[in-house]
């Protein structure tokens, strides 16, 4: 099996790690000093569940690697529609995609029977553009349940989870699907492959559009917001708003707030991948996470009044985080 990881950094290098322990062959894509780290030493990464080091290829042209059987996305969503020059080169006939992407991905509407079969999400997929550069017809959706970060180059931090739950658009369980999972297992992660993957997005997805804006625009970590008596009545309406536009487009998640909310504490003093990001001057990623499930509500008629606040005011900060970037390119 010849694996891709497009976009290597903490995800991407821990999972190439894992296929490479379980025997793929695995070539690690990436950039900058982590690249030059993955070059020289491999991956070390580092994990209460033990420490291991692996040594892929790695590369910053795709071009190197050739065509392969599953290129691993670890970009972030709203690098998708730019990512089709990179893309092509690792593509043969049976390629699959696996979209490791919080929110709603461009292909959730794809072969999903009833009234907004085949919707293109406007705000994931503007213009078709996600959709042209990443065909519909080789996705394969992930949801991932794991913790990790870059402590320094080369070397990743698991904090928590091994789950990375994968499924194909119209829910059937295919060969590429059950061969994927079979060497993720082998490399020690948890890789099942559902028949409904909409209802893990739309679990996880309860979790990322409350936390993550929320910790963006205070700076607090997931366990901080949990703390605070009005942060968690926000956390709530937001989630409850969110679950009510999950059942308009026909997914009734089967977890209560109280469930979820005791998994953001077990999360503690976790720093979100947006407030991460925030701190690092990179932009945010809110279409697939707020403006996404936005976008659902006016299709679908749902109030969502929380929501659409939180959404306004973080939006507004990206703006500015897109401004100073700008500004300091100049």
């Amino acid at each position: 099996m010849r694996v891709a990881v497009l976009g290597a950094g903490a995800i991407g290098a821990y999972v190439g790690a894992a296929l490479h322990r379980a025997g793929a062959e695995v070539h690690l894509i990436a950039r900058g000093p982590h690249l030059r780290a993955l070059r020289e030493s491999g991956v070390r990464v580092l994990s209460p569940r033990g420490d291991f080091s692996a040594r892929p290829n790695a590369t910053d042209d795709p071009r190197e690697v050739g065509p392969v059987d599953y290129v691993f996305l670890g970009l972030k969503a709203n690098s998708y529609a730019a990512a089709g020059p990179m893309v092509q080169p690792l593509l043969h006939d049976k390629t699959g995609l696996i979209a490791a992407q919080n929110g709603i991905p461009w292909w959730y509407f794809h072969k999903l029977a009833g009234p907004y079969e085949n919707y293109r999400i406007e705000s994931v997929d503007p213009g078709g553009a996600v959709t042209a550069a990443l065909p519909l017809e080789r996705a394969i959706g992930c949801v991932v349940y794991a913790a990790t970060e870059i402590e320094s180059p080369g070397v990743i931090r698991h904090l928590e989870g091994t789950r990375f739950s994968i499924g194909e658009p119209d829910g059937s369980i295919s060969e590429r699907c059950k061969a994927f999972s079979e060497a993720m297992v082998a490399g020690g992660l948890k890789c099942p492959v559902e028949a409904d993957l909409r209802h893990d997005i739309w679990v996880k997805l309860m979790g990322n559009i409350a936390f993550n804006p929320i910790s963006a625009l205070s700076r607090a970590t997931m366990a901080g917001i949990c703390r605070h008596d009005g942060a968690r009545e926000l956390v709530v309406a937001m989630m409850r708003e969110t679950l009510d536009v999950a059942e308009r487009v026909g997914c009734k998640p089967r977890i209560s707030i109280e469930r979820r909310l005791a998994g953001a504490e077990r999360a503690g003093e976790h720093k979100t991948s947006t407030l991460q990001d925030l701190e690092k001057g990179k932009p945010l990623e809110l279409d697939v996470i707020l403006a996404a499930v936005v976008e659902l509500a006016d299709l679908t008629g749902a109030d969502i009044p929380t929501l659409r606040a939180i959404h306004a005011v973080a939006d507004l900060l990206n703006e500015q985080i897109t401004q100073a970037s700008l500004a300091r390119a100049l």
